[in-house]
């Protein structure tokens, strides 16, 4: 049992709704930040690309699957990896369950990875995924978006990663992150939000549900304790690849 305070149900009552009223304006803050985030300005996407997908070839504007908008979630896997990101695949495994709900209020999940379609599928089939998910390796969309960076990007020791100039030793050629797209009536596709590092962790409703639990997330580093759901018991020695 952890060292923690005990008292009486009046006392804890008086504490808790302290941290109600907390709590309260922790959600008016999150709905005026929702708010500020739809009222972003939008941007004209001018290179139509081209993916690689399990129905084969796709345009970014068929991606939409007859949708008018399009969440990517930016998944490390790159050629030859043996497995993608255990942090991303951990937020992954979040998201066929959104599917059908997400698709009924017209919205489009689907990740992208720089792997060729062989190597993400052979890797789906072993998580057991069924959300869409498209290989972005015959084109520059990692790249563009700032998820992904060449050998050269990173021997010059400053790249830019979540707006901002950061140190190439604190990222690596793969990145998380996460961008939102809409398709108009023309099929016009504007962007309109990215995020990045710890910008997609509420998409991991285990954390959520975690940061309610007694002892919260219970981890030295950020999400130092994740593997991937099949790992958990042959490979608790694994640090995750994913920093904060």
């Amino acid at each position: 049992m952890p060292n923690h305070q005990v008292v009486g149900r009046e006392e804890w009552l008086k504490a808790r709704r302290v941290l109600l009223a907390r709590e309260k304006e922790a959600v008016r803050l999150r709905d005026a930040i929702n708010a500020e985030r739809l009222a972003l300005p939008w941007v004209k996407v001018e290179e139509d690309y081209l993916f690689d997908t399990a129905d084969g070839p796709k345009r970014l504007s068929e991606l939409f699957a007859g949708r008018s908008q399009l969440m990517v979630y930016h998944f490390m896997l790159a050629p030859g990896w043996d497995a993608g990101c255990d942090g991303c695949s951990f937020l992954a495994d979040h998201f066929d369950g959104t599917l059908p709900h997400l698709n009924a209020h017209d919205v489009t999940l689907i990740a992208i990875s720089r792997a060729p379609l062989s190597e993400i599928e052979a890797y789906r089939m072993r998580m057991g995924w069924k959300f869409p998910w498209a290989s972005s390796i015959g084109n520059r969309f990692n790249y563009d978006y700032q998820v992904s960076f060449t050998e050269e990007d990173l021997a010059r020791g400053k790249v830019t990663y979540n707006y901002r100039e950061t140190d190439a030793a604190h990222v690596g050629p793969e990145n998380p992150g996460l961008s939102a797209f809409y398709c108009d009536a023309d099929g016009t596709v504007f962007h309109t939000y990215s995020s990045y590092a710890r910008g997609p962790e509420e998409l991991i409703g285990t954390f959520m549900i975690l940061d309610r639990a007694p002892l919260g997330r219970n981890e030295g580093t950020i999400m130092d304790w994740v593997r991937r759901h099949d790992e958990y018991e042959v490979a608790r020695e694994t640090a995750s690849c994913c920093h904060s």
